[in-house]
């Protein structure tokens, strides 16, 4: 099982860090104009997306595993599984936004953009105290 458990750091980890990463370039979109740097950001952000889906689904799979090979339970466990499911929402929602993008839809301000990018940083802080500490 610490195999299991190795891999599922590393992807846990690679996909926090294409979340970490695609809201920003959606920040950079929301302030330029110019359609070339437009066309660059465009493709950066379809092909981080599209490399991050199979490390999320890579690390769902082998959280799974864990979660059924040891019989985990608790409240905090719980916890972390209602997070988790939010943490896949805004995975989707990256998506969405990314499409809104392509298409010349984005109606959010740079601002916003750097708001939501803190949302996975929240996320990361409370699954690393629940899974660590076991508070509940």
């Amino acid at each position: 099982m610490l195999w299991i458990k190795a891999l599922h750091l590393i992807f846990v980890t690679s996909w926090f860090a294409g979340l970490f990463y695609l809201p920003r370039l959606f920040v950079n979109h929301a302030m330029v104009c110019d359609e070339a740097t437009l066309e660059r950001l465009t493709m950066m952000e379809h092909k981080l997306y599209r490399f991050m889906m199979p490390l999320a689904v890579l690390a769902i799979v082998f959280g799974l595993w864990l979660w059924l090979g040891y019989g985990i339970t608790g409240a905090w466990m719980h916890v972390k599984l209602i997070l988790v499911a939010g943490l896949i929402a805004y995975h989707l929602y990256c998506g969405k936004l990314m499409r809104d993008f392509k298409a010349g839809n984005n109606t959010r301000s740079h601002v916003w953009y750097r708001w939501f990018n803190e949302i996975p940083v929240l996320i990361l802080f409370a699954v690393v105290i629940l899974v660590i500490v076991k508070p509940l």
